[in-house]
């Protein structure tokens, strides 16, 4: 078999940047949904204008797809196999926040961010691209342990 017809077989194989963009597509859908409300409960202050309307009500963006919410929910499972240091500073930059914020806040240099940020992604598509890898159809059987490398949790 040839090189590109095994790789054309595994499907896309997952990059740091290709996790970077699925991280903020995350945050994104996670920002643009609803807020939950409590039922019964209501404020009767009056509301201030500040939208165009007048109105007081904050302009939301669309609601997201349902597809959107599942890659979501997909990738935020993916920050679980993060140290809690690295989840904290994937999560900052997948809402955009500048290097120069991410820094202060963590009290560490911007190269040493940044490295651990590329790390950490390249954790992430490892462990995608290894569970990608087991449950390949062309494997031989022979070749697949009873119990899969990688457990989820």
């Amino acid at each position: 078999m040839s090189t590109a017809r095994s790789t054309a077989l595994a499907g896309p194989r997952w990059t740091p940047t290709l996790v970077a963009e699925r991280l903020a597509e995350a945050a994104d859908v996670l920002d643009r949904l609803p807020e939950p409300k409590v039922r019964g409960f209501y404020s009767l202050l009056p509301l201030l204008p500040d939208g165009p309307a007048g109105d007081g009500a904050r302009a939301r963006p669309a609601a997201p797809a349902p597809e959107a919410i599942d890659r979501m929910d997909e990738a935020l499972r993916w920050l679980g196999w993060l140290e809690p240091e690295e989840r904290r500073l994937v999560w900052l930059r997948a809402e955009g926040m500048p290097w120069k914020w991410i820094t202060r806040r963590l009290g560490i240099g911007r190269t040493t961010a940044w490295q651990r940020w590329t790390i950490a992604l390249l954790k992430i598509a490892t462990r995608l691209n290894a569970a990608a890898e087991q449950n390949r159809s062309d494997i031989k059987a022979v070749n697949r342990s009873r119990d899969p490398v990688l457990q989820t949790r």
